[in-house]
C-alpha cells in the first residue's frame, strides 16, 4: 500500500474524462455465486411452482409468488445457501401467500357446491381427479392449507413444516389433524377416496 503527502498531486488516470468526472466501472458479480444460484433455480423451480399453485390455486399467482421468492431468495443467496436453499425459498413463498390476503383481502373462495360442474371429457380424467384435490383443499382454512399441502403433498416431515412456517410442533401436528379429516369429508362428500 503506498502512501500520498497530503499536498502531492495524484498520478494521472485513465479512467478520468472531460470536466474531471470520474468513471468508475463496478465489479461484476461473483458469476461462481450467479452460476451457484441458476443451478439451485434450474433444479427447484419446479417443486416451488408446484407448492405455490397448491397454496394459492391460481397458475397465474403462482408464477408470480415463484418469482417473489427467487429474486428474496437471490438477494439473500449468501444466507440462504448455508443452510437449506429450497425450505429458505419454500418459506419465503409462505410468507409471500400470507403477505398477499393480508394486504389485499379481496380473495373470496368459492364454495365447492357452487363451483359449476361439468362432463368430464374422456381424456382429462387426470385433470378431474386433480381437480377434485383443488375444490377440497379450498375447503380448508389457509393455515390448514399450507400445513397438509408442506406436510402431505411436497412430503415435508412435521418438524420441517413446522421450522418453514415458523410454528410449534404441536400446532403442526393438531392443525394437519384437522386438516386431513376436512379433506376426507370433502373428498368423501365428491366421491373421491
Amino acid at each position: 500500500m503506498s502512501t500520498c503527502t497530503p499536498h502531492a498531486e495524484p498520478p494521472p488516470r485513465d479512467d478520468l474524462v472531460a470536466d474531471d468526472v470520474l468513471v468508475v466501472s463496478l465489479p461484476a458479480r461473483s458469476s461462481s455465486r450467479d452460476a451457484e444460484f441458476t443451478a439451485f433455480m434450474a433444479e427447484a423451480s419446479g417443486q416451488l411452482a408446484r407448492t405455490a399453485w397448491l397454496l394459492c390455486g391460481d397458475t397465474h399467482r403462482a408464477e408470480e409468488l415463484v418469482q417473489q421468492a427467487l429474486m428474496r431468495t437471490y438477494v439473500s443467496w449468501s444466507t440462504a445457501r448455508e443452510r437449506d436453499p429450497l425450505a429458505y425459498t419454500r418459506k419465503t413463498l409462505a410468507n409471500l401467500r400470507i403477505d398477499t390476503w393480508r394486504k389485499h383481502r379481496r380473495e373470496v373462495l368459492t364454495a365447492p357446491d357452487e363451483v359449476p360442474d361439468g362432463r368430464v371429457d374422456a381424456g382429462s380424467e387426470v385433470h378431474a381427479e386433480r381437480d377434485r384435490l383443488v375444490r377440497a383443499l379450498a375447503t380448508l382454512s389457509a393455515r390448514q392449507r399450507r400445513i397438509v399441502v408442506l406436510r402431505h403433498l411436497e412430503g415435508m416431515s412435521e418438524r420441517e413444516v413446522a421450522a418453514d412456517l415458523g410454528v410449534s410442533l404441536g400446532t403442526v401436528k393438531s392443525t394437519a389433524s384437522r386438516g386431513l379429516g376436512q379433506l376426507r369429508t370433502a373428498l368423501s362428500s365428491e366421491g373421491m377416496q
